[in-house]
């Protein structure tokens, strides 16, 4: 991030000998369907490189198998679904019954579209008082029912790209000023965080607001957005606030871009490597905060 008079990086606790996964969130990812696991799967497994004591995806009973096996560390949950593999809206009341027992919720990855998952999606953020980070499908699912987003039942994360944030604001800024100004303004309405992702991510509440400082064109790919969402919700869990945790979390999943890029180049640059070098971005972090970086 930059140190312009912005607010500095949050810190992550130090953990304690006795410390055992309980003590650092359950992670619930909601999303996935038919063709698109791999986007419910890659944020599962950022998740769990961003910390998470326990990461539970809740999926499309038909494609649960694959996305069980991307990672054998994060539990799996059957949600019903419709004809064509998606969440279907009889599955609510058992996304709710996971809720309970989650630290923070991330919604939307690989989703799909659907009334049905508008009715969903919408229904979570207005009753669900965990902690939400809303991506992708969950946000176009929330643009099809904007009077929804002025009624979120607890602390919410939206991070839309330009495209999703101009459904969700009804407007299209361009240049950093403009983009900056837009964002803080429905932040600010709404009473939630917005991430407005591009070069210089935005990150702001309406009162605060850092722009990032990390990542390079070699993120531009499918699934680096689920990376994120997956990351952020690990925060969450370790005891950040929603803006500390949107903000480290830009930064690390940057970082992690950066390293990646520099041992693969920004052509080959995939997800998953955003997720392979998320633990060097990590040790990168910590090693800032000793006053050791390289």
């Amino acid at each position: 991030m930059s140190d312009s008079g912005e607010p500095q990086l949050p810190r992550l606790s130090q953990r304690g000998a006795a410390a055992h996964k309980g003590d650092f969130g359950l992670a619930l990812v909601v999303g996935g369907s038919r063709g698109m696991a791999g986007a419910v799967a890659l944020a599962g497994m950022a998740a769990l490189r961003g910390g998470a004591g326990l990461v539970r995806l809740a999926v499309p009973e038909v494609c649960l198998e694959t996305v069980a096996q991307f990672d054998p560390a994060y539990m799996t949950v059957p949600l019903r679904a419709d004809q064509r593999g998606r969440i279907s809206l009889d599955a609510l009341p058992q996304i709710i019954a996971q809720v309970e027992s989650a630290t923070a919720v991330a919604l939307g990855p690989g989703m799909g579209r659907s009334p049905g998952i508008n009715t969903v999606v919408c229904r979570l953020y207005e009753t669900v008082a965990r902690p939400l980070v809303v991506d992708a499908d969950g946000l176009n699912a929330l643009a099809n029912r904007l009077d929804t987003l002025d009624c979120p039942a607890g602390p919410r994360i939206l991070t839309p790209h330009p495209g999703e944030f101009a459904r969700l604001a009804g407007t299209k800024p361009t240049g950093e000023r403009e983009r900056i100004k837009a964002a803080a303004a429905l932040a600010s309405r709404l009473g939630v965080v917005i991430v407005l992702k591009g070069h210089g991510t935005v990150v702001t509440d309406g009162r605060r607001t850092a722009i990032n400082t990390t990542g390079n064109p070699g993120m531009a790919t499918g699934g680096s957005g689920d990376v994120l969402t997956g990351l952020i919700a690990a925060l969450l869990g370790q005891g950040l606030d929603t803006f500390g945790a949107a903000q480290l979390g830009v930064h690390l999943h940057g970082l992690a871009g950066d390293l990646a890029a520099e041992s693969l180049g920004q052509y080959s640059l995939t997800a998953g490597d955003l997720v392979g070098w998320l633990p060097q971005a990590f040790c990168e972090y910590q090693a800032e905060d000793n006053g050791s970086a390289r």
